[in-house]
């Protein structure tokens, strides 16, 4: 547990919140077969027939209340000052805890989103609370965050790219043309100073493993070619801390298992990267 650059910070007390709700664990039951259902509507037939759209109402729904009981939880612990985060999941799971701590700080908040994906879609498929649409609904919030910084986004369309330009409070570094200018020569710690100074005072970081390489998350639900390696994610927690950013909040999200027996290599990373965010709270 000895950290060459925080020492032995997890002795300031890391604790782990247990919560145990039936209620969210029979929607998720209930709901997961008609969503099934509203996906193979779309697939075989490119449109809902009424029946689905009575189910994916009552999906949307059910998510709302998941959104819901995350904001009312992670209300609670930030009431009593602790630094709150969200591990697990698919990208959508953390969406009340970054509405918990926008209000908290009104508004006055930076997110540092680290994705394959923009997730800024209005809906996909009509679902309106999905991995894709997080950060659609975080900056459509009644009290959004200051900044959205995004680094590492290789994966969008067409909707996405066209509200990453024109929305003036969100900034996308695309990992296309990161690498490029690393190719070109240009230095990790230039291009992260650059991140870096688009963030206010405090910071939420939204880390999807995606953003890594799919080197470091093979069996993540959507990996992209392309993306950050471990050491220059590493390096841009280092950045955040000596540019004394506060970090108020974190979720780290869609580390998946490998069904191959023994394999635990992404939950070695996602269990490392963990511990740094964690590190990086102190």
């Amino acid at each position: 547990l000895f950290d060459l650059e925080m020492g032995e910070a997890w002795r300031k007390g890391f604790h782990w919140h247990d919560v145990h709700s039936k209620e969210l664990q029979h929607l998720n039951d209930k709901l997961k077969p008609l969503a099934q259902e509203v996906k193979r509507q779309w697939e075989e037939h490119g449109e809902l027939n009424s029946h689905a759209q009575q189910l994916l109402e009552e999906i949307n729904q059910g998510c709302k209340k998941m959104v819901w009981q995350v904001y009312n939880e992670a209300k609670q612990l930030l009431e009593k000052n602790k630094t709150v985060a969200l591990v697990g999941g698919d990208h959508s799971s953390p969406e009340g805890l970054i509405q918990a701590i926008c209000d908290k700080y009104n508004g006055d908040v930076g997110i540092l989103h680290i994705d394959a994906h923009c997730d800024l879609r209005q809906a996909y498929q009509g679902f309106e609370h999905s991995h894709a649409s997080i950060m659609y609904n975080v900056m459509n919030y009644h009290t959004p965050p200051k900044k959205l910084v995004q680094i590492g986004i290789r994966d969008f369309c067409k909707e996405e790219y066209d509200s990453s330009l024109q929305h003036p409070s969100i900034e996308t570094f695309w990992d296309r043309g990161l690498k490029t200018q690393l190719l070109e020569g240009k230095p990790w710690s230039v291009l992260v100073d650059e991140i870096v100074q688009h963030l206010p005072q405090n910071v939420y970081i939204s880390f999807d493993i995606d953003g890594l390489s799919p080197s470091f998350c093979p069996n993540t639900g959507t990996p992209v070619p392309g993306g950050l390696d471990f050491d220059q994610a590493i390096y841009l927690f280092k950045k955040l801390r000596h540019a004394g950013k506060t970090i108020v909040g974190f979720d780290l999200n869609e580390v998946a298992p490998s069904e191959t027996p023994g394999d635990e290599w992404d939950g070695n990373v996602g269990a490392r990267l963990l511990f740094q965010l964690c590190n990086l709270c102190v």
